[in-house]
Order: structure tokens, then C-alpha cells, then sequence
């Protein structure tokens, strides 16, 4: 069994001081093999050091996302211009989103998010790269967005019918919207094509001062034949190389 291939979210530990540069140089040294969530102009340097690219978001925007029509023609274009860009580049992943309700059924969203999908399945499969769609909460973070249960997720997926279209399981977010981490991974991990990481609750590091106990997730994403990458998206509580040294041993299972 290999081990879990650990990721870095940019934007979230480019605090204290510390460069762009030098986030990506630690992030190398301490063992992890992708960058995420960055900016173009940051993709050379992340190549340089000898990591990937693991995802980056593929649209504007999350609020105004896939379950409403009038975004398709918009969003669209957008995930297709940036298809072709990751897989110019060799990233493997692109992060999309429901948006809110905002007044929307479950099975009206479900059934536009299905159609916005389908318009970009064709080229996700050709071009290699998968099309993500972020489970989040609607609880804490986020009120009122519509992917915020792996059910509704799942049906999502199932109806699209693609290997190249699948779901952001953010451990984090569905800690707080659904508990049965371990069951749910084991049961419907075929359908995550990502996963992001943070503490619960406060989005912190994965301390003993919050909820989750990630080495046991870790092992259930291996168990379920995941061999891509695992991103930590948490808001540092200190020093954020320090605090990247401590999630990647804790989640450095499989070896």
C-alpha cells in the first residue's frame, strides 16, 4: 500500500511573513507532493521544486455556481478554457460548485448541476482531468449551498455518469454536516475524486485540541483504492510551516 500523497492549499498558509517561495521550498522538504489552489503565476515555481499541481478551482463562482441555468453558458466556457489549461500543465483536478439554493429543490439543483455536467464531461474525459464538485457545509461556512450532503453529491455524479466527474470530500465540512466519516468513505469513496483537510471545529490544525482523529481516515481513503492527493486547507494556528510539519505526519499513513 502506498501512502497517502499529501497537499498543500496555497492561500491558507501564506501568513506570518512567509513567502510564496519559501511556502512551496518547505512544502518540498517536508515530504509533500503537491501545491493546490494557486494562482498561475505561482505554477512554475511549484514545478521547480519537483511537486504537482493537484487541483485548482475551475469557476467562478461558489455562491453562483452549476444548479442554476443561467450560469451554464458562463461556466461552461470557464471550466472548458481550463480543462485544456490543466491538462497543458498536468493537473490532474479542477474544483467546481453547486452554488446556494437560494429558493431551489434538492431535485431541481440536483437535476441543473446534471446538465451543466454534461456539457463538459466530453472534455474532462478527453482531456484527462477531472471535474470536482466540493462537498461543504451549509451550517457554519456556507449558508445555503446545495452540495452539502454526499448523498445529494452522489446523485449528482451517478446521473453524470463519468469517470471524470466526481466529488471534493472535504473531511472538515462533512465532520460538521454529517459525522460518519469513516463509513461514508468506505462505503462511497468511488465517488471522491479529491479530499481537503481541516480541524474541527474553528477550520484550524489537526491538533488535539479539535474533533477529528485523521490517522483512521487516512487509512479508509487508502482502503478505498484513492491514490490521488489529500489537501490541507486549514487556517494555521501559529508558525504555518509548523503547522504543515505536524498535518503531514499525522496523516503520513501507509508506508
Amino acid at each position: 500500500m502506498n501512502p497517502i500523497r499529501q497537499s498543500v492549499c496555497f492561500g491558507n498558509f501564506l501568513r506570518n511573513g512567509l513567502s510564496a517561495q519559501s511556502l512551496i521550498e518547505s512544502a518540498a522538504q517536508i515530504g509533500y507532493a503537491s501545491i493546490e489552489m494557486l494562482s498561475e503565476e505561482h505554477w512554475t515555481a511549484v514545478f521547480d521544486q519537483g511537486l504537482s499541481i493537484a487541483c485548482v478551482v475551475g469557476h467562478a463562482s461558489l455562491p453562483d455556481g452549476l444548479n442554476k441555468r443561467a450560469n451554464h453558458d458562463r461556466i461552461e466556457a470557464e471550466l472548458l478554457a481550463n480543462i485544456d489549461k490543466a491538462a497543458a500543465r498536468g493537473i490532474g483536478s479542477l474544483i467546481a460548485f453547486s452554488g446556494n439554493r437560494e429558493g431551489l429543490s434538492d431535485q431541481e439543483g440536483r437535476d441543473n448541476c446534471v446538465e451543466g455536467l454534461l456539457r463538459v464531461k466530453d472534455a474532462a474525459e478527453a482531456a484527462g482531468v477531472t471535474v470536482c464538485m466540493e462537498l461543504l457545509n451549509s451550517k457554519v461556512d456556507h449558508p445555503d449551498y446545495q452540495c452539502d450532503r454526499t448523498s445529494w453529491g452522489v446523485e449528482v455524479c451517478r446521473a453524470v455518469d463519468s469517470d471524470r466527474v466526481r466529488l471534493l470530500y472535504d473531511i472538515y465540512h462533512m465532520q460538521i454536516m454529517e459525522g460518519d466519516l469513516i463509513r461514508t468513505i468506505d462505503e462511497q469513496g468511488r465517488w471522491f475524486g479529491h479530499y481537503h483537510t481541516a480541524g474541527n471545529p474553528g477550520r484550524q490544525d489537526l491538533d488535539d485540541a479539535q474533533e477529528i482523529y485523521y490517522p483512521p481516515v487516512m487509512e479508509a481513503i487508502l482502503r478505498s483504492g484513492y491514490t490521488g492527493f489529500v489537501g490541507h486547507e486549514f487556517r494555521p494556528k501559529g508558525d504555518p510551516v509548523g503547522a504543515l510539519r505536524n498535518a503531514f505526519r499525522v496523516c503520513d499513513v501507509g508506508r
